[in-house]
């Protein structure tokens, strides 16, 4: 098997051992091929009269679920690096232990009870998920930003405002760049986190890939339950790939910035 491998051209070698692209591929094919499983599931659970589900398309759900998670991961980041920038400047650092405090709170709140408290007063749908999502992601964000904020060295800062930059442009130029892996592990921790919770959002009405799991536990029907699992889990993955290609690119651009910055600086004595 190595032999055969070896023999394959450098980069058809590096495609074949990337776990990125078969997630991908198993993604799709699972989203689009579940309807030809259904002879599996019925051998596996012939109890059952419906052993796939049937009352949305799996690719509308797995739009539907992407849609979601990807609308309250962009409010969460926007709010979350927002109010971690302001408790790091001297303005707001005051309101730090208090907004840690608060963070931590909006984590330990079960994301159902938000939904059981938000429907009722601002109806089903996609709306009370929303809040309930956006709430659940803030934390790992806000420390995220906090985290990579608090790892710049002083010396950085001190370098940057001697060569004459005003605090918007120290924190523009100098702290965000050095912060950025880490505010960017924080949005992919969150996103992760959503991609799994989002599921719950189909209990008031929100399609979701939670419907056929919803659906299939109070229906007694563990065939649905494993369909909506395994698509989950695959976003998840691919996600986390993702997010884990875009770090690496970000450090590997870090480090070319950081060379060149080198480079350009006046020799030693000269």
């Amino acid at each position: 098997m190595s032999r055969a491998l070896e023999a394959w051209p450098k980069g058809l070698r590096h495609a074949a051992g990337d776990p990125l692209p078969w997630s991908l591929a198993a993604l799709v094919a699972l989203t689009l091929g579940m309807p030809v499983l259904r002879p599996l599931f019925a051998a596996l659970f012939p109890e059952l009269g419906r052993p796939v589900y049937q009352q949305d398309s799996f690719a509308a759900l797995v739009l539907a679920h992407l849609a979601l998670v990807g609308l309250s991961s962009a409010l969460a980041a926007t709010v979350g690096i927002l109010l971690g920038l302001w408790v790091c400047r001297p303005a707001g650092r005051a309101f730090r232990p208090l907004f840690e405090a608060l963070l931590a709170m909006s984590q330990a709140f079960p994301p159902v009870a938000v939904l059981a408290v938000a429907a009722p007063i601002i109806g089903f749908g996609e709306t009370p998920a929303l809040i309930a999502l956006v709430l659940y992601g803030l934390l790992p964000i806000a420390q995220g930003t906090m985290a990579g904020l608090d790892s710049v060295p002083a010396a950085t800062r001190e370098v940057a405002q001697g060569l004459g930059l005003d605090p918007w442009q120290t924190l523009y130029k100098v702290e965000l760049p050095l912060a950025a892996p880490v505010i960017l592990s924080g949005v992919r921790t969150s996103v992760i986190i959503n991609i799994g919770t989002a599921t719950i959002a189909s209990t008031v009405g929100a399609k979701t890939l939670g419907s056929p799991i919803i659906v299939g536990l109070s229906g007694f029907n563990t065939a649905y339950v494993i369909q909506g699992a395994v698509l989950v889990a695959l976003l998840a993955i691919c996600c986390d790939l993702l997010f884990e290609r875009l770090q690496r690119r970000l450090s590997a651009w870090r480090y070319q910035e950081a060379a060149e910055g080198a480079a350009a600086l006046p020799p030693v004595g000269g």
